[in-house]
């Protein structure tokens, strides 16, 4: 076969991407593969208004207009800018390993640093990554403490005080329903008070793996109020703080399998796409309204005024509401 420069073998860009998710399909997700293939063809866009059409030619110099012309043509705000070039960078390391291009070329793809009020505002899980990361879990960590929190928090929306809060006997299987309740008292508190106490509907497949989180993983522990708690630690009802470490440590791309070139360059540091468990309960807010679930009831379930709901926790994009709004007109 004919080669390139520095004895690359040519390889075009739509090719490159191909070869890529192929690649990619046989360790990942479907919606892993779905979210690589999504951002690279970024890449092949570019590469294609650029007449590049072979990736052996590109250099750092082209990495950085690339990255100019992706915030300049789409307007994107920086963390989804960082999603695009961290994904560019797996790309590129992955080109380098089959000499499609020079080989520490993705040490030259530069990742633009989010604030932490930027990534707080913006936090939120997809329903793609939730459902990357459930996959997982049921798959290798079936009914283990990671799986049972992030389930029930993906599916109710609870907030993190709710979770603290729960009790074995707050978990009716037989109505397959959640109770939430205030307990100033025993030290237990709901964020709206008793303004907050409800039922929380739960799907049989929630109530399955919660009973065998509870069988086999669950230690039984009884608090200093003689309360049996749901979620615990070796001695203890398990603190707001510990869930929410738990939810850092199981949304990070490391702890599934996914590549993250933050945490390769800083292996001790706290990963940066983890996130917590609010960004959860947007996430699954967000996946509800997407799903039609009238704003009525997602409000009532996630106890969240509608006008709070549409300010800090609805993501969709104003294409999906757009869409729903018209599935809704076609039907009168």
């Amino acid at each position: 076969m004919t080669t390139g420069r520095d004895g690359l073998e040519p390889l075009a860009p739509d090719q490159g991407q191909r070869l890529f998710l192929d690649h990619k399909a046989t360790d990942c997700t479907e919606s892993t593969v779905r979210n690589h293939k999504y951002r690279t063809n970024h890449f092949v866009e570019w590469c294609e208004e650029e007449g590049i059409e072979n990736l052996n030619e590109l250099s750092g110099r082209d990495i950085q207009q690339f990255r100019l012309w992706r915030k300049e043509t789409a307007d994107i705000n920086n963390l989804t800018l960082r999603m695009n070039m961290s994904t560019l960078r797996v790309f590129l390391k992955w080109a380098g390993s089959v000499e499609g291009v020079p080989e520490n070329l993705y040490n030259k793809v530069m990742i633009p640093r989010v604030s932490r009020e930027e990534r707080q505002r913006d936090e939120t899980l997809n329903s793609e990554t939730a459902q990357e990361i459930l996959d997982y879990l049921t798959k290798y960590e079936y009914a283990s403490v990671e799986h049972a929190l992030l389930s029930l928090l993906w599916e109710t929306g609870m907030r993190i005080g709710g979770v603290n809060s729960l009790d074995l006997d707050d978990v009716s299987f037989e109505q397959d329903r959640i109770r939430l309740v205030h307990r100033p008292d025993t030290d237990t508190t709901l964020q709206n008070g008793q303004g907050g106490e409800r039922l929380v509907a739960m799907t049989p497949e929630l109530g399955d793996l919660l009973k065998n989180y509870i069988n086999d993983r669950r230690y039984e522990v009884t608090d200093d109020h003689g309360r049996e708690p749901l979620f615990t630690t070796s001695h203890y009802r398990m603190s707001r703080d510990t869930i929410r470490k738990v939810i850092y440590r199981v949304t990070s791309p490391c702890y599934h399998g996914e590549p993250c070139p933050d945490c390769e360059e800083k292996p001790n540091a706290k990963c940066p796409k983890a996130v917590c468990p609010h960004a959860v309960r947007k996430g699954s807010t967000t996946h509800f309204l997407s799903e039609d679930v009238p704003v009525e009831i997602v409000s009532d379930r996630m106890n969240v005024s509608q006008k709070v709901l549409d300010l800090h926790y609805d993501k969709r994009s104003e294409e999906v509401k757009l869409e729903q709004r018209r599935g809704y007109l076609d039907n009168i």
